[in-house]
């Protein structure tokens, strides 16, 4: 720490001992010791904080690059994700099922291993509530009680 020779800390010595006089100079001794004592435990112990932090700060490095990593991964398959829905969305793709009417507009045809919503029609239940829970509710299909 200081590069104090056996002649400088003799010197410390006498000017001290000059100064405090001999009576009080074990007490004054005692109590430097105690306070250099202190202060090499206090630069240890924040010494060893750093070098952790220093640790921690590498940790988070790696985890960054390793995120950043994965991220551009992520981006690629995203990427392979979208050109597949695009893929998917090209007009000559469509279902057999969807076929093109005599007019030309496009029509969901329901396939014959699929059921209809017309048995459900034909039910008394089906104005109570809507076929399916898509559609929205209709004015006729909401019963109002006006008794409360």
């Amino acid at each position: 720490m200081f590069d104090i020779g056996f002649w400088e800390l003799g010197l410390i010595g006498v000017v001290a001992l000059l100064v405090i006089g001999p009576e009080r100079l074990p007490g004054v001794a005692r109590s430097a010791g105690m306070w250099i004592g202190r202060v090499k435990r206090f630069v240890s112990t924040t010494q060893a904080e750093i070098t952790q932090e220093l640790g921690k700060a590498d940790e988070l490095k790696r985890l960054l690059e390793e995120q950043t990593r994965i991220k551009s991964a992520h981006e690629i398959i995203e990427q392979t994700a979208n050109e597949v829905r695009e893929s998917l969305s090209v007009p000559s793709l469509k279902p057999d099922f969807l076929l093109k009417t005599e007019d030309g507009d496009d029509r969901d045809e329901t396939l014959p291993s699929q059921t209809t919503d017309a048995t459900a029609a034909a039910s008394p239940s089906a104005k109570a509530a809507p076929s399916s829970s898509h559609e929205p509710l209709k004015a006729d299909d909401v019963k109002h009680d006006r008794s409360a």
